[in-house]
């Protein structure tokens, strides 16, 4: 029976869109080297605590069980999926059988060559599912419950939408592990909330987090913003500095460098912009903000939730309203 295996292709799953080009799923730890006559975890165990000596035992023998699962683990017609948190998409394919150490590729050397099948939306699978491919663990294996939900919705059938109040947590025998992993699932939970916003609320919601960092905000009406859904100052009336314009795009898809160019054409000299997009920005459109000569930051769906967390003890009322959260204590 075919399994399925979670990879993350670095840290926010950077290379998603090079290894969907070519066909590929990669991983680090390039100071091992080729590892294709490598066939024992206790071999690539040796040869992490070697080519890595400043890691913990525990963290070696992890490791070193994460790159024997991709080197020798993975077999053909097993499934991979990965996530890209920006476009919030698991894309899902089949191992080809082929692993390789290859040196021309960006960051991450080790590779396995996959035929890509199609992706599945994140808002389409049970929290339980979620949880299920949550873990921050570079390579791991996805339980069958939830690999049979993630190959039924990619069949088109109909999507298994989340439950309220519905919450699985699969521990770790590693205290840091679990830890890193409960917060990878919560920043990815926050999202979820944050994603089932309706546009006027996500309006709202970016005045509440500028309002807890001291500014305050003053909101158009829907229609009448002219490209700037929200400005923020110290005085509230805009007069005094720093003035800052707010446009927020919240839809699927990325905004791309036409959108961008609009919005720096409505600034003028001593303006800031913020510019919000729950889909993202290509490529294009970052290197439009970057080379802007007024101030031009571009946040997307996981920078929000950053500053969600970063400021949510200095949320009033009706930011809270929108985005309910419960702090957790975790020892040091």
């Amino acid at each position: 029976m075919s399994k399925m295996f979670m990879v993350r292709s670095g840290e926010g799953n950077y290379l998603f869109e090079q290894n969907r080009e070519k066909s590929i799923i990669t991983i680090g730890w390039n100071k091992l080297g080729d590892l294709s006559n490598v066939k024992s975890f206790d071999e690539i165990k040796k040869m992490m605590l070697r080519c890595y000596p400043d890691s913990k035992p525990q963290t070696s023998a992890m490791n070193a069980g994460q790159v024997n699962r991709f080197v020798n683990l993975v077999h053909p017609s097993d499934y991979i999926i990965t996530y890209c948190s920006e476009q919030r998409i698991y894309l899902v394919g089949k191992d080809k059988g082929e692993y390789k150490y290859d040196e021309n590729l960006t960051d991450y050397f080790h590779s396995r060559k996959v035929e890509w099948i199609d992706s599945v939306k994140r808002d389409d699978l049970t929290i339980k599912t979620k949880n299920a491919l949550g873990s921050i663990a570079t390579v791991f294996e996805i339980s069958e419950d939830a690999k049979k939900e993630v190959l039924s919705v990619l069949e088109h059938k109909t999507p298994l939408i989340s439950k309220k109040g519905e919450t699985v947590i699969e521990t770790d025998n590693s205290t840091d592990e679990l830890k890193g992993d409960l917060e990878e699932k919560s920043h990815e939970f926050i999202k979820d909330k944050v994603m089932d916003l309706s546009w006027d609320e996500m309006q709202e919601l970016m005045a509440a987090i500028l309002r807890a960092m001291n500014f305050k905000t003053k909101v158009s009406k829907k229609g009448s913003d002219r490209g700037k859904d929200i400005i923020a100052s110290p005085d509230g009336l805009g007069l005094e500095n720093p003035r800052i314009f707010v446009e927020v795009k919240h839809r699927d898809g990325a905004m791309g460098a036409p959108e961008i160019r609009s919005f720096i054409g409505g600034l003028r000299e001593g303006c800031k912009g913020l510019y919000v997009s729950t889909g993202g920005f290509t490529k294009e459109a970052r290197y439009e903000a970057e080379r802007s000569v007024i101030p031009l930051t571009l946040i997307d769906s996981d920078d929000l939730v950053d500053l969600i967390v970063e400021y949510y003890d200095n949320f009033d009322p009706e930011g809270r309203s929108l985005i309910s959260l419960k702090k957790i204590y975790w020892p040091m």
